[in-house]
């Protein structure tokens, strides 16, 4: 995902909170190396502000525009209607005004990829996984470990059916509750912590020193297989 924002301090706040969520960011600060950097790497989205020095967001995006269909969210100061239109003409394809909060720039983001097809979507699930001693049968919703049945709560199950999906890979809370409690889950990102608290009990050699799900820190779990 590549983040065009001259604005330093908002820059750093944007890209810190896309990571957070889980998502790998480039930055660039004017509209030349926005462009150069939308070649070069190809990016999932990017997030592109209005107002640059030496070429405005629009022009980076008409440019843009003529070989890439990568989403566009733009971002401005400016509230005037006229320049939202502009901006969507021009092939943006969301407007965001400053001042903006960063639940609801990741809401659009999220958005965004998932209408482009370029959200992370996980492999069609297989009957069984396996990790190690770790056996999880999704149909029959059952889970082990040694061939000792685990006793695992709904929710616990689901958890750990997601992370054997997604080994080596880091999962923010965020990106968790989506996965494992839905989009329409309002609760709080606590929920995760506490099962996984929970799930270390249990699958865990020594919980309070866990191996297979491994906390990083400001960023969320990864499971080691």
């Amino acid at each position: 995902m590549l983040v065009v924002e001259d604005e330093r301090t908002l820059a750093a706040s944007v890209r810190y909170n896309l990571e957070r969520d889980g998502y790998e960011v480039l930055e660039a600060a004017d509209g030349l190396t926005a462009l150069v950097a939308a070649e070069r790497d190809h990016p999932d989205l990017i997030v592109l502000d209005l107002m640059l020095p030496g070429m405005d967001g629009l022009e980076v995006c008409r440019r843009v525009r003529t070989h890439s269909n990568v989403p566009v969210l733009m971002l401005t100061a400016r509230a005037d209607e006229t320049d939202r239109v502009v901006g969507l003409e021009v092939g943006a394809d969301d407007y965001l005004t400053k001042p903006f909060g960063m639940r609801e720039l990741i809401a659009r983001v999220r958005a965004l990829l998932r209408r482009s097809g370029m959200a992370a979507t996980p492999p069609p699930p297989a009957d069984r996984l396996e990790s190690g001693d770790l056996v999880v049968d999704l149909g029959r919703g059952e889970a082990s470990r040694g061939g000792r049945s685990l006793r695992l709560k709904p929710k616990e199950f689901d958890l750990l059916a997601h992370f054997v999906r997604n080994p080596g890979r880091v999962l923010s809370r965020t990106q968790i509750l989506d996965a494992v409690w839905g989009h329409d889950f309002f609760g709080d990102e606590r929920t995760v912590d506490v099962h996984v608290r929970w799930l270390r009990e249990k699958i865990e050699p020594e919980p309070p020193q866990p191996v297979r799900i491994v906390t990083v820190r400001g960023r969320g779990y990864r499971f080691d297989a």
